[in-house]
């Protein structure tokens, strides 16, 4: 193998894409895609643009639906990637993104109530987790706002879920990812961890 030493533009080396909603400060709902979210216990770590406007919800109302989309969804991802929920647009994103505060129905999805938090939960999305910041700070180069959100419950569509049990069948879902910004799905299964609790029976 021969290595090349490169200058990526982005870091995004396959990571799943979430929704977040978030509610604005009249009261309405904002809906953003981001891939910058990962999990440690029951906590999820965010990382969102300080100049967008989910930072700022989440700085002043730090209620959270962390929604996760199925391949199937990337075009509705997608619809909303350019939007963004401040007005007036920040200036460095003026050629590119336009302000849209409707974003569930540009986005072509369905709010639905949460039950601990005030944000809705995205109906189309397998798996939603509501929960809460309880902390939050900028990165080292004070681009990006650095969230840790508790997960105060979680929701999985029935036909994901192993019947009996509160174990997701990765079988049965996959996540979007996000691999150097063009949308996947996840391909066939090669193998499982030793610390998998949802084994496949061998023969």
């Amino acid at each position: 193998m021969t290595h090349l030493t490169i200058e990526p533009s982005i870091l995004y080396v396959g990571t799943p894409v979430a929704l977040l909603s978030t509610v604005n400060e009249d009261g309405t709902v904002n809906l953003a895609p981001m891939s910058s979210a990962w999990a440690l216990g029951d906590v999820v770590v965010l990382g969102v643009g300080m100049t967008g406007q989910t930072a700022i919800n989440l700085r002043s109302r730090p209620d959270v639906v962390i929604n996760f989309p199925s391949p199937a969804q990337w075009e509705a991802v997608e619809r909303i990637a350019g939007l963004t929920g401040r007005d007036p647009v920040p200036e460095h994103k003026q050629a590119r993104f336009r302000f849209e505060r409707e974003k569930f129905a540009a986005a072509g999805l369905t709010p639905v109530p949460a039950e601990l938090v005030a944000p809705p939960r995205v109906a189309e999305c397998l798996i939603q987790f509501e929960a809460t910041v309880t902390h939050a700070e900028l990165d080292a180069k004070g681009n990006f706002l650095i969230a840790q959100a508790e997960v105060l419950r979680v929701h999985a569509e029935q036909r994901i879920v192993v019947p009996g049990t509160s174990h997701v069948n990765p079988a049965a879902w996959s996540p979007l990812i996000y691999n150097f910004r063009h949308y996947f799905g996840l391909a066939e299964e090669l193998g499982e961890s030793f610390r998998t609790e949802t084994p496949r029976k061998r023969v």
